[in-house]
């Protein structure tokens, strides 16, 4: 069986979700450039052949191919020996999936206010901030909550594949104008992904919170 194989374009926030999150396990994969922007590389017959959508991130391994960044962050985490990043206990699992669905769902409005601002993409950028904005007061309240509690992360006491989804648009949330300012909760919750071993940071994403 071959090397797993990642489908990445550096500035894609979906794509650095992966990225963290291998880092963060110590795992390595084959890494191949997709030119996004200008290029619309993802559009290409080949890669909608492996992600219909034409989105990235992609991962592929000989015939088995996975797209949608939250599929593979579980798949990841589950073929991890420790589970470091996904619990086993239902209670637990149910609610790193909650989170997972809101950073797919909620959140959607926040990649598409970075992309209609960085990258020319089509939306109403006032419509689409303002849900961005409304999406993160939801975290910001979440986490003042869980910080009452002692505990430090999304899902529980332990770091985990919900927290790896929501901090990048969280993190690059300056590039459609939206201050970390607003959400002292989410700044100390950034903080503590930050000393997570293995973090690694990409364009855009400040280095204080």
């Amino acid at each position: 069986m071959s090397a797993l194989t990642l489908y990445n374009y550096d500035l894609d926030e979906n794509c650095y979700k992966v990225r963290l999150l291998l880092s963060c396990l110590g795992a390595e994969v084959g890494q191949v450039a997709v030119d996004v922007f200008p290029g619309r590389e993802n559009l290409s017959a080949p890669m909608r052949a492996m992600s219909p959508s034409g989105t990235l991130p992609i991962l592929k391994q000989d015939d088995f191919v996975l797209h949608e960044a939250e599929a593979i962050l579980s798949f990841l985490a589950r073929r991890d020996p420790d589970r470091r990043f996904l619990p086993d206990d239902p209670a637990s699992f149910g609610r790193v999936m909650m989170w997972l669905t809101f950073s797919t769902r909620e959140l959607d409005a926040a990649v598409h206010a970075r992309a209609t601002a960085m990258m020319d993409a089509p939306g109403d950028i006032e419509a689409l901030r303002t849900a961005a904005r409304d999406a993160l007061r939801i975290m910001d309240d979440h986490m003042t909550r869980q910080h009452f509690e002692g505990l430090d992360y999304f899902a529980g006491p332990q770091p985990t594949i919900a927290d790896i989804a929501l901090f990048p648009s969280f993190a690059l949330s300056r590039d459609y104008n939206i201050d970390h300012d607003h959400f002292p909760a989410l700044r100390r919750w950034a903080r503590a992904i930050r000393k997570l071993d293995g973090f690694i940071t990409m364009p855009g994403i400040p280095d204080y919170h």
